[in-house]
């Protein structure tokens, strides 16, 4: 025979059950082409066979089928091994340097904090004042007030631009995602922080040792909740820039009525009119709420208002078109301005970490009890950040987390030194639309909202923190009372402004939803300036997560109204084409005309 592999065709004409017993006989065949009728249909079956690879694992007694699945993995880790060596071998001068290009902002920051903690331990020791401490942080408070400067305008321009390129059907998609997503993943962090504090148990001891620093400013968990709905719709937008709706207290006297006695009364009526009025009535003194503000950027109106016009915008079309222009202008040269102020970053990150360290107490007043809690909220926090949000992007996107985690660095480190999820917003979007390619309109959308209601660090470390702080007095909290410090933990880390330190003003709602002394609230203040950088960092992790979920949910929208937006801008070409011609035949005739036209 000149050739080993040879064709056969046959012709079955026989039942479907002979079928298979003449299937036996022709399967020895090294390579077949069989013709079968099933149910009156000519079908075509080529089979191949490997006789030499089955003689070879019969032999061996191992399953076909498991041999060539270890075959298969050996040949991808060969290769994926070559690969390897062959990209470490071409690896040149000028890739290394390209490399340290893109990374530039990344490295530097990095090395910043090295830094920032080295010099903050080593002038520890001159025991400098609290005036040379301010005198020493003075560059990293220039960073804060930079990047705050530009948080007004990027919340606002972003929101407003990434709602009015979407219409309302995807805009309310990707708002429910968003918002569920931010609730699932607050829950899991209050579930973490319990579980967590009742299994290490931190609290263990009295508190009559410990450490307290600080002062609780007192309120009720009514008006905290009712100046949050206050705060969402504010009278004045201009005060809505620097200023918040906060409910205070002041002390009022009360006339309290006294039920008259007629004998007692008609006496006193005959001694003395005036003993009688006193007898009648009674002053009492009484806490009552009476409005105020405190400084900082009301952003949850901020959001709340900047998404109704942008929804509004975006159902006038050609009318709002020039204001989406000025929006979208705006947000680029905030943009702009980010990347400038990002040279700068590093410098300030160094003097903000090391002037921290400077200013902090003798880290002798840190007990047992609140080393342990420090270690079990790090413990919380690394199992959210670095076990389930991770894992919850890979369960959705099928894509690595880690490399987009990677593109995250420079948010990151920035929340780590500012300590400020509001401050660290411009980082955060540069981040996101430049190095992990997220769409423009999912990060407009997602970011601002997220650093303003969605706060997974706080929410764990005010969980922990309450059952903590119950832990230290010795009250042993029910099923009932543990889940209501679930709920008001989930709800007050929503109302939690994005600055230094706000979840220790939410904390005085949880203690209070069961009964615990809001005053210990100052016996974690020492060590809450850290614990503060490390819940920020998360919180913005969480938000980066979220906009890179969102925008893989809602990839399908957003492809149709790419769509959408191709054919109207093609109709609208065609329809200024007579427009234009005419336009640039008269353009010699009128030039002072085309001039005074924007």
């Amino acid at each position: 025979m000149k050739n080993n592999h040879f064709h056969v065709n046959i012709w079955l004409t026989i039942p479907l059950k002979s079928y298979f017993l003449s299937y036996r006989f022709l399967q020895y065949l090294p390579r077949k082409r069989v013709f079968h009728f099933s149910e009156g249909i000519l079908t075509e079956v080529n089979c191949k066979r490997k006789l030499s690879a089955r003689q070879m694992t019969k032999g061996n007694g191992e399953d076909p089928k498991s041999g060539s699945r270890m075959e298969r993995f050996q040949q991808g880790v060969r290769k994926r091994t070559l690969l390897a060596k062959k990209k470490v071998q071409s690896i040149t001068k000028d890739d290394v340097k390209s490399y340290l290009l893109r990374n530039a902002f990344v490295l530097f920051t990095v090395v910043a904090v090295i830094l920032g903690v080295i010099l903050g331990f080593s002038l520890r020791s001159y025991k400098m004042s609290y005036r040379e401490v301010k005198y020493f942080s003075f560059p990293g408070e220039l960073l804060m007030r930079m990047l705050q400067m530009l948080v007004l305008p990027l919340i606002v321009s972003s929101l407003v631009t990434g709602i009015a390129a979407l219409d309302s059907k995807a805009s309310g998609k990707m708002g429910v995602r968003a918002v569920v997503y931010y609730m699932s993943t607050t829950i899991i962090a209050v579930l973490i922080g319990i579980i967590i504090v009742v299994i290490i148990h931190p609290g263990k001891g009295t508190k009559e040792n410990m450490h307290r620093e600080g002062k609780i400013v007192q309120v009720t968990a009514a008006d905290a909740f009712l100046d949050l709905i206050r705060n969402m719709f504010p009278p004045n937008l201009v005060e809505a820039c620097f200023k918040q709706f906060k409910t205070n207290y002041e002390k009022r006297m009360f006339k309290v009525d006294i039920p008259p006695n007629d004998t007692s009364t008609v006496a006193s009526i005959i001694n003395n009119v005036s003993e009688a009025m006193e007898t009648l009535t009674q002053m009492k003194e009484e806490m009552v709420p009476v409005p105020g503000s405190v400084n900082g950027v009301n952003a949850l109106g901020l959001v709340v208002f900047s998404i109704s016009f942008g929804l509004v915008i975006g159902s006038m079309k050609e009318q709002g078109q020039a204001l989406k222009d000025f929006f979208d202008s705006l947000n680029e040269a905030i943009m702009r301005l980010v990347a400038l102020i990002m040279w700068y970053a590093p410098l300030g990150i160094l003097f903000l970490i090391a002037g921290k360290i400077v200013e902090m107490e003798d880290m002798g007043v840190i007990g047992g009890q609140l080393a342990m809690y420090t270690v079990t909220v790090i413990i919380g926090l690394l199992i959210h950040a670095v076990i389930v949000l991770p894992l919850l992007y890979f369960l959705i996107t099928r894509k690595n987390p880690w490399v987009f985690i990677g593109g995250l660095i420079q948010a990151l480190v920035t929340a780590l030194g500012t300590s400020s999820s509001s401050a660290t917003l411009p980082v955060t979007f540069k981040c996101l639309e430049e190095i992990n390619g997220v769409d423009k309109r999912v990060t407009r959308f997602v970011l601002p909202v997220g650093a303003t209601i969605n706060m997974d660090g706080t929410a764990l470390y005010e969980a922990l923190a309450a059952i903590f702080i119950a832990q230290v007095n010795n009250f042993d909290l029910n099923f009932g009372q543990i889940i209501t410090i679930s709920i008001t933990a989930t709800a007050a880390s929503i109302g939690a402004a994005g600055i230094p330190q706000a979840g220790l003003v939410t904390m005085v709602i949880v203690l209070t939803s069961v009964g615990l002394p809001t005053d210990d609230i100052t016996l974690i203040i020492a060590v809450d300036w850290f614990l503060d950088r490390l819940r920020t960092t998360t919180n913005v992790l969480g938000d980066s997560i979220g906009a890179g979920i969102v925008e893989h949910l809602s990839r399908h929208e957003l492809k149709n109204r790419d769509a959408e937006m191709g054919n109207s801008v093609i109709e609208e070409n065609e329809m200024k084409k007579p427009y234009q011609l005419i336009s640039q035949e008269n353009e010699s005739e009128k030039p002072l005309d085309t001039e005074t036209k924007m």
